[in-house]
């Protein structure tokens, strides 16, 4: 059996002005970097703007597991499949961090003949935006500790300083350190820290921010320490937006790429949904919805993280509205959720099946207090037996949702097309009533306790000495109105990776709050959740390699 790479690498890519041609783009449309990828101009996403939105399919999964879900897969094959039955459809999709490539993950561009080219760029450095964001992260905190340096004019308490720096790689050793050390020129000493560059404030900024004008209004309002009265201190007060946002000029605008089947796609943005907001940028969506008559974007890891994100941060920023959600389940991943080991997922297990379903039947149970309309897509292996395949689509369609068999990995859009008239006769006969999850206005302790209880299935909330302090300070200085981003495990529905399943009634440690105030929520860390991720016993990178004639190796 090829790999995905391989496959990738036989794939016959169309020059980009090719596929801007088909959607009708002129020259001046579009800026190509290279010949297989390309941002849209500003004024073509201005011109966006007039035109009526299209369809909007969120896909989203069941908790990932070791087994693999394939939710980005069956994302792009719905789109192929979409097109392949003369549907006007484009994807919209997270560009991958180079944290997960090299650490657990691997690639992250789909897989097997349902994949977005050209795929190492895509997984690599593709057209920079991670390392715009990370700049942009980085030079607000040399302008802050220069401030501190220069003088100190707004009177910056040094021990309260919550700005911290990002780099696009997976580094344990640069959670808590030390900045300042040597001469009194290296500036002051005091403890810092870094975060993933998926975890910035600015990458959320980034995907949260319609246009220009919005992102630097946005990039304002970031706090980066408080003064000595305990007051904020922002990026606009230390003179740090211009050059910022100088910085974000093209990262701000999204990419446009193909399909293995030469189906357009745009990937733009990347906050991962366990420590961040968990989907691909506003412009990037909004722009497919306008592109297109079908709009197929994904949310971050399963429904308790990705989805509710999408609904109550992203769709509430925006107005984006969806009309219909797929979620992805594997029976290998079901059973792994039944509690069998990785090892032995190949051999048919109906007892573990029905013990595991109950994540999936959760995640159902979730999407339907948004009012959208469900379609479970079951992602196939050639190990799922006809029993196995069978009991899921009976316990799917017992719970009232539609259920398609997904061959898309194998088959590419041809895989896909059960799916595919699935999802187009839940839009044609069922009716989105989209509702969020918790009125803006509660009170911060009411819409954690929510999101905990009706999504997570928590009985009650605790909170560490520490996360009671900061829950008090950013009530008192306003930010309780604004929508919470829970950073919890992607691995199980409570705060704990090793509770598998349907846990209930359990407790969910909250062991500290801050606010986004750029990006317009407050973050809420749950567990032992890190916002700076280490590598594994046997990193990914050990398996990637360059050959002498320039081709890379072991992406996948």
């Amino acid at each position: 059996m090829k790999t995905d790479i391989e496959i990738a690498r036989e794939a016959e890519l169309c020059p980009i002005k090719e596929i801007c041609e088909k959607l009708g783009m002129k020259e001046e449309d579009y800026e190509p970097y290279g010949r297989y990828k390309a941002k849209l101009s500003e004024d073509f996403l201005e011109s966006l703007k007039d035109k009526k939105n299209g369809k909007l399919i969120l896909v989203t999964a069941i908790n990932p597991t070791p087994a693999g879900e394939g939710k980005t897969t069956v994302s792009i094959g719905l789109t192929q499949a979409l097109c392949r039955l003369s549907k006007n459809a484009m994807v919209a999709l997270r560009e991958p961090s180079l944290g997960p490539c090299f650490g657990i993950k691997g690639g992250a561009a789909g897989g097997g003949y349902s994949q977005v080219l050209p795929m190492d760029e895509i997984n690599l450095h593709f057209t920079g935006d991670f390392h715009a964001v990370t700049s942009a992260n980085n030079l607000l905190a040399a302008l802050l500790d220069n401030h501190i340096h220069q003088g100190n004019e707004k009177r910056i308490d040094t021990r309260n300083i919550v700005w911290k720096r990002c780099v696009d790689m997976n580094d344990r050793a640069l959670r808590n350190i030390v900045v300042g050390l040597g001469n009194k020129s290296d500036g002051f000493v005091r403890e810092d820290h870094f975060v993933i560059s998926v975890a910035s404030e600015i990458m959320a900024i980034l995907c949260l921010s319609e246009d220009i004008k919005d992102l630097k209004r946005r990039l304002e309002r970031i706090i980066v320490a408080y003064d000595l009265d305990g007051n904020p201190v922002t990026a606009k007060d230390i003179q740090a937006v211009g050059a910022m946002a100088a910085l974000l000029k093209d990262a701000i605008r999204p990419n446009l790429i193909q399909t293995i089947e030469h189906t357009p796609a745009l990937i733009h943005g990347g906050p991962f949904a366990n420590i961040a907001h968990g989907c691909n940028s506003v412009r990037a969506t909004g722009a497919a919805l306008k592109m297109a008559d079908y709009c197929v974007t994904e949310a971050g890891f399963g429904a308790d993280l990705g989805a509710e994100k999408f609904f109550d941060i992203k769709c509430r920023e925006s107005g984006l509205r969806p009309d219909a959600v797929v979620i992805v389940a594997t029976v290998r991943a079901l059973k792994y959720n039944g509690g069998v080991a990785k090892s032995d997922l190949s051999a048919e297990n109906l007892e573990a099946l029905k013990k595991g379903i109950v994540n999936l039947e959760k995640h159902i149970e979730n999407i339907k207090q948004y009012g959208l309309p469900i379609v479970v897509a079951l992602n196939v292996f050639d190990s799922d037996t006809d029993r196995e395949l069978e009991f899921v689509e009976d316990f799917v369609k017992d719970l009232g949702c539609d259920f398609a068999r997904a061959k898309v990995w194998e088959k590419g859009g041809e895989g896909g097309i059960e799916l595919a008239e699935k999802v187009l006769s839940a839009l044609e006969n069922k009716k989105a009533d989209f509702r969020f999850l918790y009125d803006e206005a509660l009170p911060l302790e009411e819409k954690i306790e929510t999101i905990a209880k009706k999504i997570y299935g928590a009985g009650r909330v605790s909170y560490s000495k520490e996360a009671k302090n900061h829950l008090k300070q950013l009530k008192d200085l306003g930010f309780d109105a604004l929508p919470v981003c829970v950073a919890k495990t992607q691995y199980s529905l409570s705060d704990d990776p090793g509770l598998l399943g349907r846990p209930k009634d359990f407790e969910m440690n909250v062991r500290d709050l801050y606010v986004s105030a750029g990006a317009g929520f407050v973050v809420v860390l749950t567990g032992s959740i890190l916002t700076m991720p280490g590598l594994p016993k046997h990193p990914a990178a050990y398996d990637i390699d360059l050959t002498d004639d320039g081709k890379i190796t072991g992406l996948f």
